[in-house]
């Protein structure tokens, strides 16, 4: 019986797979976030929506969309569960009202305090420094936007 030659087919491993490693860090990083954040009664993109609007309030759908690469068929009804938490208020925009603003509720600008602990748990919880995850954002942003640029 003839053997296969295994360097053939040794670049579909999965331990060989970029993207593997990077959807399974993904998936403990967000099992990571978990507990931290049902404190504050959020999911994980809700979370990310938050970080956007503690940053800026006020802004509109499509602007928060850009920022965190979601298309508003995703974001609204998560935006929806948001405004019926009480966190956010959804307001069709003066200037055009084909637009949606949103903007913080007293409970979501309190719950910026309560979120500012979660950060140092996570690089905790990760093993490395601050710098060496500075530069893994970096080059995973990198990465990110070469690939964006791909799909244009």
């Amino acid at each position: 019986m003839k053997k296969k030659s295994s360097t053939n087919t040794d670049f579909l491993s999965l331990d060989k797979q970029f993207c593997f490693a990077l959807y399974s860090a993904s998936l403990a990083m967000t099992k990571t976030y978990k507990p931290l954040l049902d404190e504050l009664g959020l999911t994980y993109p809700q979370y990310l929506v938050m970080l956007v609007l503690w940053q800026q309030d006020g802004l509109l759908v499509k602007e928060i969309g850009e920022k965190l690469f979601l298309d508003s068929g995703t974001l609204t009804p998560l935006l929806k569960r948001l405004e019926a938490a009480d966190i956010i208020t959804r307001q069709r925009d003066l200037e055009d009202e084909r637009q949606v603003r949103i903007q913080l509720r007293p409970n979501g600008h309190a719950m910026k305090r309560l979120a500012e602990k979660i950060p140092r748990e996570i690089l905790c919880a990760s093993g490395q420094d601050a710098s060496q995850l500075a530069q893994l954002r970096s080059q995973l942003q990198g990465l990110r936007d070469a690939l964006h640029a791909n799909l244009d």
